[in-house]
């Protein structure tokens, strides 16, 4: 029988700074977390560091010994929609160094925004370059390596992917492939214009996204409640049930046969005591018959 723990990982994403197992870890910890998700580069910049063999060992080896599924988020600035070669080149060499860091943290996904058509280019030509930059990176992974997951943005600019729909197109150009999944942001989301908040609202939702992708492609979601209304376009994530989504919505995405397994994850605002009770208010409605 499936307890809710084993269906619904809940934790949060991790401060990392001093070490990743050494204070990733103490902070998941504090936070009663299930599952983390890490950054293992600075994500508003460029830079590519090696990372520490020894901390990479301990994050990895506890991790599998406390049973904590772990993910990487990619840094913001990549975009293979760009029209800027430099943004471009440069998209690839991160998207890459993310996911072989993954690999060496036992990291069961990378979570990549979908990017966006700058210059005033149409979208067709800016996911005709993503398939371009992108296919050559997955077909990279092995077996062992994450799986690479598409996270849609809140419709800011000309978002090559924010409705959850907008998936079927993005992965038709990436063929499909098999190490490509989704990464689902409520609050992106609601602000795209899927109202999570309206009755039966998420579940078609993730309808929706079944539809666009196939069965078994969602692999995490990022558990936000929005700081805006639905269809704003604003990426301001608020704590659990105190946003326009409000709470309930959060049980009934864990209620969807599409979310069998996938962990959830916060990014809100409140630092540790407010990690701490967004991940004990994801629980108390997961455990709600």
């Amino acid at each position: 029988m499936t307890t809710p723990e084993r269906r619904n990982p809940i934790g949060g994403h991790v401060p990392v700074a001093g070490g990743l197992a050494a204070n990733g870890l103490s902070y998941s910890e504090k936070i009663c977390a299930e599952a983390v998700q890490v950054f293992v580069a600075n994500p508003r910049g460029w830079a590519t560091p090696p990372g520490n063999p020894a901390q990479d060992e301990e994050f990895r080896t506890c991790c599998a010994a406390r049973g904590i599924p772990a993910f990487v988020h990619a840094p913001y600035l990549i975009n293979f929609g760009s029209h800027t070669e430099a943004t471009a080149a440069r998209s690839v060499v991160s998207l890459r160094h993310s996911l072989r860091r993954g690999r060496a943290i036992g990291a069961e996904g990378v979570v990549v925004h979908t990017g966006s058509a700058t210059g005033g280019r149409e979208r067709a030509v800016a996911l005709a370059q993503a398939r371009e930059l992108m296919l050559p990176l997955l077909d990279e992974l092995t077996h062992d390596d994450p799986q690479l997951l598409l996270e849609p943005t809140a419709g800011q600019g000309s978002s090559l992917c924010s409705l959850v729909g907008e998936l079927g197109p993005y992965f038709e150009a990436l063929d499909r492939h098999p190490k490509l999944g989704v990464c689902l942001d409520t609050c992106h989301a609601f602000a795209a214009g899927n109202d999570l908040a309206a009755p039966g609202g998420a579940k078609q939702a993730l309808d929706d996204l079944v539809g666009a992708v196939g069965p078994g492609r969602l692999r995490l979601i990022h558990a936000n409640d929005s700081k805006d209304v639905c269809g704003a376009a604003k990426d301001r994530h608020e704590n659990i049930g105190a946003g326009h989504i409000g709470a309930e919505p959060f049980a009934d995405l864990m209620d969807h046969p599409a979310t069998e397994g996938v962990p959830l994850v916060i990014e809100t605002p409140g630092g540790e005591a407010g990690h701490a009770a967004d991940i004990a208010r994801l629980k108390d409605l997961r455990n709600t018959p």
